[in-house]
């Protein structure tokens, strides 16, 4: 497996659904994860840009994962796609 470049985290109320991807664009893994899990799982990953739609929630978990090290990116929903 390649190293992780970006982080891509679909936020919702229980369950979030991420995607790794390389800096080649090749998809590295697709999780489900619930959210008492979120952060627990992106503390184990290298520094990596983790980019999420700006949305009321998005501010605090910008917060909480820029603690660990990583590059949030906060991005207008309509530049967000689901592949």
């Amino acid at each position: 497996m390649g190293e992780i470049s970006t982080i891509g985290i679909d936020l919702a109320k229980h369950v979030f659904q991420l995607h790794g991807s390389a800096a080649d664009g090749a998809v590295l893994f697709r999780r489900r994860l619930r959210r008492e899990k979120l952060l627990e799982f992106l503390a184990s990953q290298a520094a990596c840009v983790v980019a999420m739609e700006a949305c009321a929630s998005a501010h605090y978990w910008a917060r909480e994962i820029q603690r660990l090290g990583h590059e949030v990116r906060l991005i207008a929903p309509v530049y967000v796609k689901i592949p």
